[in-house]
This record gives C-alpha cells, sequence and structure tokens, in this order.
C-alpha cells in the first residue's frame, strides 16, 4: 500500500529518496495535505524574507538560500543540491554548473534586454526547473524565482495559473503541459500560461 504523506499526485512530481523522506522535520506530519500546509507556510516566510530588501535573485548563492528559506523549517536537505538521480532534471553533478550558466544567461539577457523582461523571468524559471536542482520543492522554488527576476526587472509577480499547483488538477496539466512545450523550445505556451 503506498504512503499516504508520500504517494505521487502524477508523474510530473519529484518522488524522494527513502534517506530524503526521513529528513522531515516536523513529527507531526503524516498526510500529504498536512506536509503541503507545512511548506506552504515555510514559503510565506520565504517570500517574506526575498522581498524584504534588495537582493539578487542572479546569484547562485542566493538561490540555494532561497530554497533553504522556502522549505527549510520542513526539511533537513533544504537549500542543497540533490545528489540523486531523478525522473527529470540534469545529472546531480551537473546541477552546479548548469544553474551557473543559467544565471549567467540571465544575467546576460538582462544586460543586452536579448528578451522582453516577462520571457527573461519565464526562461530563467523554466531552466531552473528543467535542472531540477534539488530533492524537491524545484517548481515552487523555479516560480518563485520567475516572479521575483520579474520584480526586478519592473514588472509584476506572474499569477501562474492562478492556482496552487501543488496539486491542482487542471490547472498543474497545463503547467507541465507548457513545460514540455518549452522543453521543445516553444516558450510561448508558458509565458501565457505564466500571466494566465
Amino acid at each position: 500500500m503506498p504512503d499516504p504523506l508520500f504517494q505521487a499526485d502524477d508523474e510530473a512530481n519529484t518522488p524522494l529518496t527513502p534517506e530524503e523522506r526521513e529528513q522531515l522535520i516536523p513529527s507531526y506530519i503524516t498526510l500529504r495535505h498536512e506536509l503541503n500546509e507545512a511548506e506552504q507556510v515555510n514559503i510565506g516566510q520565504a517570500l517574506r524574507w526575498a522581498t524584504s530588501r534588495k537582493r539578487d535573485v542572479l546569484d547562485p548563492d542566493l538561490l540555494s538560500a532561497l530554497h533553504a528559506r522556502m522549505f527549510g523549517d520542513v526539511w533537513r536537505w533544504a537549500g542543497r543540491y540533490r545528489t540523486t538521480a531523478r525522473n527529470i532534471g540534469v545529472d546531480a553533478y551537473r546541477i552546479p554548473m548548469e544553474v551557473r550558466q543559467a544565471v549567467d544567461d540571465a544575467r546576460y539577457w538582462v544586460e543586452h534586454e536579448t528578451f522582453p523582461p516577462d520571457e527573461i523571468a519565464v526562461r530563467l524559471s523554466h531552466r531552473l526547473v528543467a535542472i531540477h536542482p534539488f530533492p524537491n520543492g524545484n517548481g515552487r522554488f523555479s516560480r518563485l524565482v520567475g516572479d521575483l527576476l520579474a520584480r526586478r526587472l519592473g514588472r509584476p509577480p506572474f499569477s501562474w495559473g492562478r492556482a496552487d499547483l501543488v496539486d491542482a488538477g487542471e490547472t498543474r496539466a497545463r503547467y507541465v503541459e507548457a513545460l514540455r512545450a518549452a522543453d521543445a523550445h516553444d516558450i510561448r505556451p508558458l509565458l501565457l500560461f505564466a500571466r494566465s
């Protein structure tokens, strides 16, 4: 029988290894909705931290600190790059250089106005979720990074379908479909979804 805490809602969720599951901090969490609620409270705190003063979202160290702020009250591995293979994402040994390259590319796009501001933010968000640098929370992390970069570029945060994408059914399916289009080098569906 599947564990009600860790069963995946769909194939786009990143499964945790048994060792990563053991690093859950709150002992009261036994059901998936309790985990989601605890993570959401932690993410709210991270958002307040991230927007409390000007921070350089195009800094790999800040990105790790942001993930740690987003999930550090819930998971001991928060903010640390994963070391194991996943069903999506790059090989674990490539994560540091891939994150650095994504950040460097985004810096170039900003400096040279390669794309409109929304597209720069969405492209960086897509790159980060495609890399999948952390054991879990990569979608929420990459969307928050996109929001923070959009703000830095003078744009409002994205709506991302106006739903909590952790378990939003049809909205999550549209998001995953837009990510797959971006994987195939068509960024337009993800751009439209980000502002939907």
